[in-house]
C-alpha cells in the first residue's frame, strides 16, 4: 500500500518562504510521477507543480511559476516544494500526489491515484 506523508506547512507572513516535504512509502519511489495540488476554502482543488520520475522535467501552474520549485530525492523517497515570495492567495491545504501509470507530467487531480492527507499553509498579510 502506498502512503504519502506531508510536512512543513504552517503560518508565514507575506513575502516569506516555506518548504514542504512529502515522504512516499510502499513501493519503488522511482516509479512515480509526483506533484502537489492545493485547495483553498470555497475553491476547487488546483494543480501546483509536478515532477517526473527521474526529476528531469517539471511543470508549474502559472500562478506559482518563478516562485515555487519542485524537486525530489529518490534516495530519500521524498518530494519537496520550495515556496518563496508567498502571498495571501497561496493560503490553502497542500496535497502531495503520486502516480505510476504514466511517466510524463500530469496536471489533473484524476491523473493521480495516491494522495497525502494534506498540510495547511497560511500566509498572513
Amino acid at each position: 500500500q502506498v502512503q504519502l506523508a506531508e510536512s512543513g506547512g504552517g503560518l508565514v507572513q507575506a513575502g516569506g518562504s516555506l518548504r514542504l516535504s512529502c515522504v512516499v512509502s510502499g513501493r519503488s519511489f522511482r516509479s512515480y510521477t509526483t506533484g502537489w495540488f492545493r485547495q483553498a476554502p470555497g475553491k476547487e482543488r488546483e494543480f501546483v507543480a509536478a515532477i517526473t520520475r527521474s526529476g528531469g522535467s517539471t511543470g508549474y501552474a502559472g500562478s506559482v511559476k518563478g516562485r515555487f520549485t519542485i524537486s525530489r530525492d529518490n534516495a530519500k523517497n521524498t518530494v519537496y516544494l520550495q515556496m518563496n515570495s508567498l502571498n495571501t492567495e497561496d493560503t490553502a491545504v497542500y496535497y502531495c500526489v503520486a502516480d505510476s501509470t504514466y511517466s510524463g507530467l500530469k496536471y489533473r487531480p484524476g491523473d493521480y491515484d495516491y494522495w497525502g492527507q494534506g498540510t495547511q499553509v497560511t500566509v498572513s498579510s
